[in-house]
């Protein structure tokens, strides 16, 4: 085969290169191939880009160092950042946690003062509403529903007794059935999803608030109806006597009243309107004390009058003649009873009068009673109004058995009916 075409095809075959190194007479010589020679450049190749890698990192080493420094000087502070802001979030919610509960404390307080303030005002109240009870006895409203009398009707026939006002339920504390805590503060059962825990605590206390203000204004509310009601009593009282003509306290009910405005919180408000009731209740019960020395009762109730006050034909001469009191249809040995308290003054025999007891009742007044069968006092004696004095009779001038009834005013005879028709005006709120 020729090898001159092989070349061609293949290529010149590179011949190995022949190194000469010649020292005096000594000659040595190396070959070198083409391969090693091509390992050689590699490696030098490599140690010079090695070099250069090198002095690259060397030049560009505190660059990197700094850029990777303040990577990680940027990612400790964002962390540090993050952990602050979840600090202050942490210690937001603390803080509002604490107030949350400053605040349930401070309201958990507030209605447990006024619960206590109820407490105090109903122990006040008990007192108060039993002399109330007492006092006031009716409703003043029956006496605008009660028929006024005839003066010249029977004052003896029966008195209609008007409905009696009730102040038990203000005795009673309201709940006083369930003793559980709050029973009577009503909340809604079924919260809202949405609801957190503190809006259902502030619904509550609303709750709350409102129950107890609804509380106060009841008690407020009675309280106040008591006191126009005594005052209503009072008036009907003092308008009966004045209408009759007797002396009644004429500074009753007198209200001049004046001064710069001053607002007042609940508790002053309470205590004023209890001292109006109990002002009221005084003013009442004076009145009464004093209605009640009075001569204002029957003395033959249940019976008819026979012969009124005032001019008359005298029934055994058949003249005019002055009547000087009222006489009631009466069987003999009725009794006859006092029509107001008082002390005996006469008690025997007195001219025309037959047996006759005379009672002084204070102020001038004073009341005969004649025609008795039977005398049961002496003259001293101490009685108190509805006390038997004696028994009916026919003794003295008289044409039969009845009762003959006087009120006297400092001596002078007056009109029986207008004291029986103040008393059974006045009767229901004595």
């Amino acid at each position: 085969m020729n090898l001159t075409g092989q070349s061609a095809v293949f290529g010149r075959r590179k011949e190995p290169h022949t190194v000469i190194i010649a020292r005096g007479n000594e000659i040595r010589h190396f070959t070198i191939r083409p391969w090693l020679a091509a390992f050689i450049g590699s490696a030098l190749a490599a140690i010079a880009i090695g070099y250069l890698l090198a002095t690259s990192y060397l030049v560009l080493r505190d660059d990197l160092i700094g850029a990777t420094t303040a990577r990680q000087a940027r990612m400790q502070q964002a962390y540090e950042d993050r952990i602050s802001a979840l600090r202050a979030q942490v210690d937001r919610i603390t803080s509002r946690q604490l107030l949350d509960q400053q605040l349930m404390e401070t309201k958990v307080s507030e209605l447990l003062e006024r619960q206590s303030q109820l407490s105090q005002r109903h122990g006040r109240l008990g007192p108060i509403l039993e002399r109330a009870e007492s006092e006031v006895g009716t409703a003043p409203a029956a006496a605008d529903a009660a028929a006024k009398p005839d003066e010249h009707a029977d004052v003896t026939g029966g008195i209609a007794q008007p409905a009696a006002y009730s102040v038990a339920s203000l005795t009673t504390s309201p709940g006083a059935g369930d003793t559980r805590p709050f029973s009577l503060w009503s909340t809604r059962s079924e919260p809202l999803p949405s609801d957190s825990a503190a809006d259902r605590a502030d619904r509550l206390f609303v709750s709350i608030n409102q129950s107890l203000k609804a509380i106060e204004t009841e008690q407020l509310t009675r309280v106040a109806t008591l006191a126009d009601n005594a005052y209503k009593s009072a008036d009907a009282i003092t308008q009966a006597l004045q209408a009759a003509g007797l002396p009644v306290d004429s500074e009753f009910g007198k209200s001049d009243a004046g001064g710069p405005l001053i607002p007042v919180d609940g508790s002053m408000i309470f205590d004023s309107k209890v001292k109006e009731l109990d002002e009221a209740l005084d003013a009442l019960d004076h009145l009464k004390k004093e209605a009640r020395k009075l001569p204002l009762a029957n003395p033959a109730p249940g019976h008819s009058v026979t012969s009124p006050f005032g001019v008359r034909t005298d029934p055994i001469l058949g003249t005019a003649a002055l009547h000087s009191g009222m006489d009631f249809r009466a069987p003999i040995g009725m009794a006859a009873k006092v029509t107001a308290p008082g002390v005996v003054v006469k008690a025997g025999w007195n001219g025309g009068y037959g047996r006759m007891v005379e009672v002084d009742h204070g102020n001038g007044f004073a009341t005969r009673y004649g025609h008795l069968s039977e005398i049961d006092v002496t003259v001293g004696q101490k009685l108190a109004a509805g006390d038997v004095i004696g028994k009916t009779g026919s003794s003295g001038r008289s044409t039969g058995p009845h009762l003959h009834y006087e009120v006297r005013h400092n001596g002078e005879a007056v009109d029986p009916l207008r004291f029986l028709t103040v008393g059974r005006k006045v009767e229901q709120y004595l």
